[in-house]
């Protein structure tokens, strides 16, 4: 049968498959990455690794560790955890790149970690970055991150691809952070959540690496697990430059010419006759500079439009891992060249990492910025995600090249953030207000939406029997409890107020379950209820009590129509079925859209539902509706207790 290149990348990367299966969008397989990244959060990491009893690392070469988020801070307690963090990687014998070196997911690519075909994870959502150079990049979450240090192998359910097809070449001044943001703005309406993006077409040769890393980074915002470039002469031509500056610091084996010239003979693609969820075109000579925000990624605006508001701003950001390579860097300078920032507008300069610096200053970049009155922070996240220097305060705005501005990331929840190209912040740091460097900037249109939903074809005839595993429940039965909105998000199911408490019990957590959501929700579950929720169920900030605190109330599952990956990760790494089944919930919407008009919270149904797991089916009102089967990792996890208990027993075995 054929295959996407994510499926293919994931088969080969994939163990103990039953014999002769090809993997398909939907399956649970259980994965051994190539490497698995670790930032400031390695020290959390460790945490969970010790608790699981684990001695020495599966396979050292794997891990990779590197600290770029809170580096401005200099305090003893810091400083003391990043030394603790080496002594660590050293005991393991970990690569571990310290503080100052760069963001972690420009390590990755510059140092030859992520490869064509590969598949690196990283416990960080914006590793989807590494699908520029033809690799799978997803996030993971800590207790993933653990778990592979210990046993070296992870679940994934490989997600639906959605095709965007490329034509035609970017307009002179506009980059690849205008197309992403062009994309996020054109398409936001769950269209790609939690799918695979696939960049296809002719138009993305006229892309660079740089660009390519921008978008890739930035599928993370439009709500996707992954976004892949194929391999081309561009991809051939930078891997060849980064093997020869890894031979001269004598890593000979990590990327190598005979490597280089197999992806150039034979490189990574999908079947031609794949089956895609959904396809998406974009002609790239129709897009312009944009901009998005205040405050979401989502609502995007004409730069012409806003070049017309001229919306003040008080801070511009030139950082983090999606636009401070010596492309965005080199583009800033050539509009800050000769001028200075306006008065009572300060601009920041972060460059993805020590190289990147390093090369800025050779070409004189880095100069020209500093010259036009930039203050320069160390390679590192910084201001991205509201640590150090220039924080937003209250009252003010900012234009940042970064990849989110949700309110209070940069500083002040009282404050607004606007995301832009490069090009655009530096011109806008000049003038004092949002806006482009020259008039060509400020065409004022967009493309058109041309979307194709596929998941017609994709869906194919009814799933196989899946195996049951001893302990697994075969079936869950239970009463229907309906939750009539979309985006419900992990505070709304488990408030901030008892998120960093430690004395928490199950009993405790159970009381004040869904309380930010439904304050009488905690009073009228029952033990074997089934919930069903809307679409992006869990959304929000990975606390894992989210998913804890339904099992210690009770709750038999979760059916919702889809879900944040991150709060699916933790439910399953916590033993706690969760079911996607998208027919059920617009069934259940359906059938009480007057409950859900008239504001009702949650709607008890007294009404029975059955999930019958061999068949993949679940039973409401006599009527069956498919959800994708819930395969051996899944199974596995969940009779052991969670992935904790699982990775003890490996190790006990």
């Amino acid at each position: 049968m054929p295959q996407t290149v994510i499926e293919k990348i994931t088969q080969a990367h994939a163990v103990g498959l039953p014999a002769g299966h090809e993997v398909r969008a939907g399956d649970y397989v259980t994965i051994v990455p190539d490497h698995v990244m670790t930032h400031d959060n390695t020290a959390a990491v460790m945490i969970k690794y010790r608790g699981l009893g684990a001695a020495r690392f599966a396979n050292p070469r794997q891990p990779i560790f590197t600290l770029d988020h809170n580096i401005q801070d200099t305090s003893e307690t810091n400083q003391t955890k990043y030394r603790e963090i080496a002594a660590f990687a050293t005991e393991q014998g970990v690569t571990h790149y310290p503080a100052g070196r760069g963001i972690g997911h420009q390590v990755m690519v510059e140092e030859g970690y992520v490869l064509p075909g590969g598949f690196v994870v990283a416990s960080d959502s914006h590793s989807n970055m590494y699908g520029a150079l033809g690799a799978v990049g997803t996030p993971v979450v800590r207790t993933d991150a653990a778990a592979l240090w210990a046993t070296g192998k992870t679940w994934w359910q490989v997600p639906r691809t959605v095709k965007v097809t490329l034509t035609g070449e970017l307009p002179p001044g506009v980059s690849g952070k205008d197309v992403i943001i062009t994309l996020c703005g054109l398409y936001n309406q769950g269209e790609v959540l939690n799918a695979a993006i696939e960049f296809s077409g002719p138009g993305i040769g006229s892309l660079s690496i740089e660009a390519r890393l921008s978008i890739a980074n930035m599928t993370t915002e439009w709500g996707a697990l992954v976004g892949w470039f194929g391999v081309d002469t561009t991809t051939i031509a930078w891997l060849r430059d980064r093997a020869a500056h890894l031979a001269s610091e004598g890593a000979t084996d990590r990327l190598t010419d005979a490597m280089i010239t197999g992806w150039q003979q034979d490189p990574p693609v999908s079947d031609p006759d794949a089956v895609y969820a959904a396809e998406i075109e974009l002609d790239l000579t129709r897009v312009t500079p944009h901009v998005c925000g205040p405050d979401t990624v989502q609502a995007m605006t004409s730069l012409a439009e806003m070049a017309r508001r001229k919306v003040a701003v008080q801070k511009a950001y030139l950082v983090s891992c999606v636009n401070a390579r010596l492309e965005d860097l080199t583009a800033a300078a050539e509009v800050l060249r000769g001028k200075r920032i306006a008065d009572g507008v300060s601009l920041y300069v972060a460059a993805a990492s020590a190289l990147v610096e390093g090369r800025a200053e050779e070409t004189g970049v880095w100069q020209t910025l500093l010259e036009a009155g930039a203050t320069p922070l160390p390679p590192g996240c910084g201001p991205c995600i509201g640590l150090g220097t220039g924080l937003l305060e209250a009252g003010e705005v900012g234009i940042s090249a970064t990849n989110r501005n949700f309110k209070g990331r940069m500083g002040s929840r009282d404050a607004e953030c606007y995301l832009a190209s490069p090009a655009v912040v530096a011109a806008s740091a000049i003038a004092g207000y949002i806006t482009g460097p020259d008039e060509t900037a400020l065409r004022d249109s967009a493309p058109a939406q041309n979307f194709t939903d596929l998941s017609g074809v994709a869906a194919g005839g009814a799933p196989a029997a899946v195996a049951m595993l001893d302990g697994f429940p075969a079936e869950i039965t239970g009463r229907a409890v309906y939750l009539p909105t979309d985006n419900l998000n992990t505070d709304g199911i488990y408030g901030k107020d008892y998120t960093y408490r430690d004395d928490m019990t199950p009993q405790m957590m159970a009381e004040v379950v869904m309380a930010n959501y439904d304050p009488a929700f905690a009073g009228r579950i029952a033990r074997g209820d089934v919930l069903i929720a809307g679409y992006n169920f869990g959304t929000g900030s990975s606390r894992e009590q989210a998913a804890t605190a339904l099992m210690a109330a009770g709750i038999g599952c979760v059916i919702a129509g889809s879900y944040s990956q991150t709060y699916l990760r933790n439910a399953i790494n916590n033993g706690f079925v969760c079911v996607e089944c998208p027919t059920l919930t617009d069934a259940l919407r359906q059938a009480f859209t007057s409950e859900a008009d008239a504001g009702e919270k949650t709607v008890y149904t007294d009404e029975p539902i059955a999930l019958d797991f061999a068949r993949s089916v679940a039973i409401w009102r006599d009527t069956e509706y498919r959800f994708l089967p819930v395969g051996r990792p899944v199974q596995e996890l969940v009779v052991a207790g969670g992935v904790e208990n699982l990775v003890r027993q490996e190790l006990q075995g």
